[in-house]
C-alpha cells in the first residue's frame, strides 16, 4: 500500500483514510464530522468541470469537498 492524499485519487480510484493533517482544527473537526475517520474507506467519483470541488463517496452516501479541504486528507491505497 502507499500514502497519498485524496486530491491526488483519480475518478474511480478508492483508498483507506489514514490520518487528517492540517493545521486548522476547525477544519480538522469538520472533516472528521463529515464522516473522514481513520479506518473508513473512500472513493473518488469525480473533479467538478473546473477541477474544485471533488466528489467523493464515503460510507454509502456522496460528498463534495474543495481541492484545499482534500490535501490535508492522507489515504493508503492499493498499488
Amino acid at each position: 500500500m502507499s500514502e497519498t492524499t485524496l486530491n491526488l485519487l483519480q475518478p474511480g480510484e478508492c483508498g483507506i483514510v489514514e490520518n487528517i493533517t492540517t493545521a486548522n482544527p476547525k477544519l480538522k473537526m469538520r472533516l472528521l464530522e463529515l464522516g473522514l475517520l481513520k479506518g473508513t474507506t473512500i472513493e473518488l467519483i469525480r473533479y467538478a468541470p473546473l477541477g474544485d470541488p471533488i466528489e467523493i463517496k464515503i460510507r454509502g452516501y456522496r460528498l463534495s469537498i474543495r481541492k484545499v479541504e482534500a490535501e490535508s486528507v492522507i489515504i493508503a491505497k492499493n498499488k
